[in-house]
């Protein structure tokens, strides 16, 4: 793991006593100048990438302006496919971070042997069969997720940290949701008072992340853990209004009393300032309209409702499709992109890029006639919100929401910022794809900035800091 020479981090193997004295000074300093110390835990940091990194990126960076110093505990070789460098310009140089070693394999090892050998060049029979069974025990053991391995040292490094430096709370931020597990430990060991956020629900990610187990052990598992976590959370955060009530039947249920509270993901504005454009992002031509999606497509934002739409105009005005430029920006799963092969026989444009840093991805979204937001209509999609949403509402860009009725169709709406179709309204995707290429681009009103500016990150951090101060005193 590679950071910067802003940001101060403590590994005891490469920098010995003396830097270990220095970290110890400066903590001990901040505590002298009255400030407080939250241990924030995420197994994913930068320079780790991707939309769930940016969340607790972005508390890291607005803490201290409201008188919250921050120590992150960080995996030191996370297994992660996404790297983004860009990030680390957020995190204050002051930012002390703390590192523990997984025993997981790397990413690549780990997607190698997910997808198991080849069919042409692999052993049929018991050896094959074998290999299914080694994997499939594997997964069943690695409860509640493959970053449990992270948790025996970063359980040590933590409580080294917490009994050598005063912290008046911990902040767990999930997936991966061993990070909960850890923060409920943590917290135990030495009663500080905890604070447990759900970028995803628990229970919605067990029924859709990629590669997670449904099998009756497992939900057994996964349900007492989480209920172990809620009874010893002080107070519960997440990203949507509906999963704040969910999640606060849950923790009763759990016989806690902590309380939830909606804590949007939100925009920066620093990230949204205009800025140099790579070259090879040029705006679209004159007679042509640009639809950009940008982030994972996967099964819970199944592009199938917009390659529907796509289909059916070229079955029967193809001429139009040579004036709809369709990019795709960030990783795509094997269904999906046999979803995207289907584009490919139609005459519209189709571009494919692969997952890129932050600032070229705004930067791929100022340049579009409009933005696509993709949510399968599935159980529970309604308490899901994408976390791109809110850029998208930065950049101005009008927005196609092809979503469930949801929290996120009803904001979209609340600030006239796009239009909402369900995903199986194929027909109303077709007529708007239709009159926007032919000239129907749409402006939006002009108070649309100071209406969405409650979404800035730093005011969504300050909400934040609300709840770290009616937490319990700190022993």
């Amino acid at each position: 793991m590679i950071f910067d020479n802003s940001v101060h981090f403590r590994d005891r193997r490469q920098h010995g006593a003396a830097s270990e004295a220095a970290a110890q000074v400066a903590l001990d300093f901040d505590r002298a100048a009255g400030s407080r110390r939250l241990l924030l835990i995420s197994y994913h940091f930068p320079p780790v990438g991707g939309a769930g990194v940016q969340r607790p990126v972005k508390f890291v960076k607005y803490l201290r302006r409201f008188g919250w110093e921050v120590s992150v505990l960080v995996a030191a070789n996370p297994s992660a496919p996404l790297s983004d460098e860009s990030l680390l310009r957020d995190i204050p140089a002051e930012t002390h971070i703390e590192r523990a070693t997984t025993w997981e394999p790397s990413y690549t090892f780990k997607a190698k042997v997910a997808s198991g050998p080849p069919a042409a060049t692999s052993t049929p029979g018991p050896r094959r069969r074998l290999a299914r069974a080694l994997r499939g025990a594997a997964t069943l053991a690695l409860q509640p997720d493959p970053q449990v391995l992270w948790l025996p040292s970063a359980l040590r490094a933590g409580s080294d940290l917490l009994r050598r430096v005063h912290h008046d709370a911990i902040l767990a931020t999930a997936p991966a949701y061993s990070n909960l597990v850890l923060g409920a430990l943590l917290k135990k060991r030495f009663r500080l008072p905890l604070v447990v956020d759900f970028r995803d629900e628990w229970d919605i990610s067990q029924c859709y992340l990629e590669n997670a187990r449904q099998d009756s052990f497992s939900c057994a598992v996964q349900s007492w853990m989480q209920r172990y976590v809620l009874q010893q959370a002080d107070a519960l955060t997440c990203t949507t209004l509906s999963s704040a009530r969910r999640l606060q039947d849950r923790a009763r249920e759990a016989g806690s009393q902590a309380e939830s509270t909606c804590i949007y993901n939100g925009f920066d504005e620093d990230d949204i300032t205009p800025g140099t454009i790579a070259a090879d992002i040029s705006m679209p031509e004159k007679d042509v309209f640009r639809l950009i999606y940008t982030g994972t497509l996967w099964n819970l934002t199944s592009i199938e409702p917009l390659v529907t739409a796509i289909e059916t105009i070229d079955a029967s005005l193809p001429e139009r499709l040579a004036h709809l430029e369709l990019v795709i920006v960030g990783r795509r799963t094997e269904q999906q992109e046999k979803l995207l092969d289907r584009i490919k026989k139609t005459r519209c444009r189709l571009r494919l890029e692969p997952y890129c840093d932050h600032t070229r991805s705004i930067a791929w979204m100022k340049s579009a006639d409009a933005l696509c937001m993709l949510l399968s209509d599935v159980e529970n999609a309604h308490r899901v919100i994408p976390a791109k949403m809110f850029e998208y509402l930065s950049i101005g860009k009008e927005i196609l929401a092809i979503v469930p009725d949801s929290e996120a169709a009803d904001i979209i709406k609340e600030h006239d910022a796009g239009s909402h179709f369900r995903p199986g309204e194929v027909l109303e995707i077709v007529g708007w794809l239709l009159a926007r290429v032919q000239g129907g681009r749409r402006i939006l009103p002009n108070n649309h900035a100071a209406k969405i500016a409650r979404f800035t990150r730093e005011r969504l951090c300050e909400q934040l800091v609300r709840v770290l101060d009616h937490l319990p005193v700190a022993p």
